[in-house]
């Protein structure tokens, strides 16, 4: 680690958030002669990478500066009155539970920046109608990475709700102009789903505000509910947690994903799955754990059990789309995969204990890295077989991966069986952390309870290794047809995409102290009572 003075610390955690929406404007002004290259398009779509790759620059030198010796302290911390009259101030800080979020969603915005630029100088438009302008996808995606990466650093309660609604308009239309066949539909049910859900949440955010005279969650948070009636609590939370719920998605609130998924191009499936479930999760921790736990503490069973719920239904909706003959979209199957995944971080947060805790914060830093490597992995197989639907694949057009693209077939087993969580890989951890956090809840929380819960979750893991498999099975594995067309195998540009999301998965998995190191300090100081 190297020693940053925390002016510049707190000029590098400014620029993070700041830097993408400027470069976001800069992508709708006409390229300077000098940098046009062979066409605007190519311009703009350069101008993504080295936005996007000096936010990642930016990241890292945050992480390497951040004092690990101390990551439940807010560190780079920057307070300024913005509205006086409401106490609202542009507060900004990191600590160990939101770093490792910043730096994933900066790792996964720069390597869709990368695939986007590369796929584009290699491939032509599939139909005839008119691609939409790369001006406005590069400024989409940058708007998208400001919104993200502003939710993971604001720390005012008003700021949070800014942030979190700031990266619905760009995903709209990143599903609605660039997306497949039922785009517009799936873009509408995406939009109205969540911003239903915000309009809910802001009731909770202004309540909580109000009722305690202020907006600032590290004071909220240090509180610790004190200033807060238990009925004011339990509103709050039921309104927060539904907005937030929406977003995670939880079951049965998880309605738009399966459809904003299939429809979504590849850039949008991965930063979607990597990036904006996260928010929904993060609030949970960030806010309602620590701003109102005796309201949480009264939900805590109810989401643990929509929870498991949610992990069994999205198994057995990826097992029904993965059988022969049901015409299954392996995009879709993946979409429902997360509803799975995203259970178990919701059950580790609904344990309220640091184990249950960290094991949802290592969970969701997992499916970021899993689910975001899958879905451009099953882009990369739609851009050679024109589909994903996984009986076409399976039979028709023979995909056969070992033996046709063997290092593509190769990558896809190893994205499966990372997101079925076996040891020695980032899916493994969270999911067996939250299992425990079930296995021993907080103490006023139902033991008995949650023991059935940690069943029913742990009966979840095997229906994921079941549907996982039959996919691996259906897609990679097979003798290759005689009259097959000839498949490209992995190119060096989708190397470079994906390589980092491979390197972490394992490291993530061998070395599980990098990540937990961090999150366990400032989850025990959050769980006692607040953050520095």
């Amino acid at each position: 680690m190297i020693d940053i003075n925390e002016s510049v610390m707190q000029f590098l955690l400014a620029f993070i958030v700041v830097g993408p929406l400027l470069g976001a404007v800069a992508a709708l002004l006409p390229a300077p002669p000098g940098l046009k290259g062979k066409s605007p398009e190519q311009a703009v779509l350069r101008h993504g990478v080295t936005v996007t790759g000096v936010i990642l620059v930016a990241a890292v030198v945050l992480a390497l500066g951040f004092d690990h010796d101390h990551p439940s302290t807010m560190q780079a911390v920057t307070d300024i009155s913005w509205i006086p009259a409401l106490d609202v101030r542009v507060h900004l800080g990191v600590d160990g539970i939101s770093l490792p979020l910043l730096v994933l969603t900066a790792l996964l915005t720069f390597l869709c920046a990368v695939y986007s630029y590369f796929r584009q100088q290699r491939q032509q438009p599939t139909t005839g109608a008119p691609e939409p302008s790369p001006k406005a996808f590069v400024a989409l995606v940058l708007l998208l990475e400001s919104g993200t990466l502003a939710t993971f650093a604001v720390l005012d309660l008003l700021l949070f709700f800014l942030a979190f609604e700031t990266v619905l308009i760009p995903m709209y239309f990143l599903i609605a102009r660039w997306g497949g066949a039922g785009r517009t539909r799936a873009a509408w049910k995406f939009i109205l789903f969540t911003l239903l859900g915000s309009v809910v949440m802001l009731l909770g955010l202004l309540l909580i505000g109000i009722k305690a005279g202020t907006f600032d969650m590290v004071a909220l948070a240090t509180d610790n509910g004190r200033s807060l009636t238990t009925s004011v609590q339990v509103v709050a939370v039921l309104a927060i947690g539904i907005g937030l719920a929406v977003k995670t998605p939880m079951w049965p609130l998880h309605r738009w994903l399966p459809d904003a998924h299939t429809a979504a191009p590849t850039v949008g499936s991965v930063l979607l799955a990597g990036v904006l479930l996260k928010m929904g999760t993060y609030g949970f921790v960030r806010i309602l754990l620590p701003v109102a736990p005796d309201g949480f503490r009264t939900f805590a069973p109810y989401l643990a059990a929509f929870a498991v719920v949610g992990i069994i239904y999205g198994s057995l909706a990826c097992l029904a789309l993965a059988k022969q003959g049901a015409k299954g979209d392996l995009k879709r199957l993946i979409a429902y995969s997360s509803v799975g995944h995203m259970g178990f971080v919701l059950l580790g947060i609904a344990t309220m204990t640091p184990t249950g805790v960290n094991g949802a914060l290592f969970a969701n830093i997992a499916h970021g890295l899993i689910t975001g490597l899958l879905f451009f992995l099953v882009g990369a197989l739609k851009d050679r077989t024109g589909t994903t639907d996984l009986d076409t694949l399976a039979e028709r057009t023979g995909a056969a991966l070992y033996g046709r693209t063997p290092r593509l077939g190769g990558l896809l087993a190893f994205a499966a069986v990372a997101s079925l969580g076996l040891p020695g890989l980032a899916g493994f951890w969270g999911e067996m952390l939250a299992l425990f956090g079930a296995f021993d809840p907080a103490h006023d929380l139902s033991r008995p309870a949650f023991l059935t819960f940690t069943a029913i979750a742990a009966f979840g893991t095997l229906l994921t290794a079941a549907y996982l498999l039959t996919v691996v099975r259906r897609v990679c594995m097979g003798a290759v047809p005689q009259d097959a067309p000839r498949l490209a195998d992995v190119q060096t540009y989708e190397i470079a995409a994906w390589a980092p999301l491979v390197a972490l998965t394992v490291i993530a998995g061998l070395w599980p102290k990098v990540l937990l190191g961090l999150t366990d300090p400032a989850v025990q100081q959050l769980l006692a009572g607040g953050t520095r």
